[in-house]
């Protein structure tokens, strides 16, 4: 699978079991996945451009650095929303749009019902974020809403992806990195992950 870093990491690995577990409470779950998400934002803003400057510490003059790139994250909703505070935890600066999807249980394609974008997103790098990279159907959609608007950068980052969403990703956008957590074994006829954590939209939000 091309464009694709499963990111290894102890604390990742941890949340992550606590985030399978059924009987994680509510709450519980919020915060892991903030706490989780953040380490994923971690390592993909890793790529992101550095601007050289000049500052003074208390001692003398000496090299500094501060982000070039201005950063959007775009959280597709409603589960999204879960990982956005993980990610503002180190840029604090982040631009926030919204992208609203749903999926059709009949016929398992994404259907678009709400749109924010801040202006500026053309020259911006941008993290389009949910926690389940299951079919692929919402993430290529959502890029390509976010393509029409003028974004060229992004990086996708999910929790838990599917093989097959990875692949169907890959092919609609082949130039988009995903970052996640770990690449599941597959998904049921109902297109959900397995193994999986469930409905992570539902965990989050208590509407199970």
């Amino acid at each position: 699978m091309k464009n694709l870093t499963v990111v290894d990491h102890p604390l990742l690995k941890r949340d992550l079991t606590i985030l399978r577990r059924r009987e994680t409470p509510y709450g519980v779950f919020r915060k892991t996945l903030s706490d989780a998400a953040a380490i994923l934002a971690y390592e993909a803003m890793r790529t992101l451009d550095l601007h050289l400057l000049e500052i003074e510490t208390p001692l003398e003059t000496t090299a500094g650095y501060q982000i070039a790139d201005e950063v959007f994250v775009v959280p597709i909703l409603r589960a999204g929303l879960g990982m956005v505070d993980g990610f503002v935890r180190f840029a604090p600066e982040a631009r926030i749009g919204h992208l609203g999807m749903y999926r059709d249980e009949e016929t398992k394609e994404p259907r678009d019902y709400y749109s924010s974008i801040p202006g500026g997103i053309e020259a911006a790098r941008v993290f389009v974020v949910d926690p389940m990279l299951a079919t692929g159907g919402s993430a290529v959609q959502a890029i390509q809403h976010l393509k029409n608007h003028g974004a060229r950068r992004f990086t996708f980052v999910c929790l838990v992806a599917a093989p097959e969403g990875v692949r169907t990703l890959n092919d609609a956008h082949s130039e988009v990195p995903i970052v996640t957590a770990t690449v599941d074994r597959e998904l049921n006829e109902h297109a959900f992950i397995l193994p999986g954590l469930g409905d992570a939209g539902d965990r989050i939000f208590g509407t199970e």
